[in-house]
């Protein structure tokens, strides 16, 4: 495989991930995430919550 290979497989890669119907469901899932874990942490009797999720995109590399 050569560098221009490379460099499209890694472009198709970027492409992907950024569809806003997939950040949109990314983001609903940590949401989600967050609120059954903090349902947990209540039902223990934990004083803590989950407040801030922080969600970030970066390029894969190969």
């Amino acid at each position: 495989m050569n560098i221009f290979d490379k460099a499209k497989e890694v472009a198709d890669k970027v492409t992907s991930f950024s569809s806003d119907e997939v950040i949109a469901d990314t983001v609903i899932k940590a949401v989600e995430k967050q609120e059954r874990v903090n349902a947990i942490l209540k039902a223990k009797g934990s004083n803590y919550l989950v407040a801030d999720i922080e969600l970030g995109m970066g390029v894969p590399l190969p």
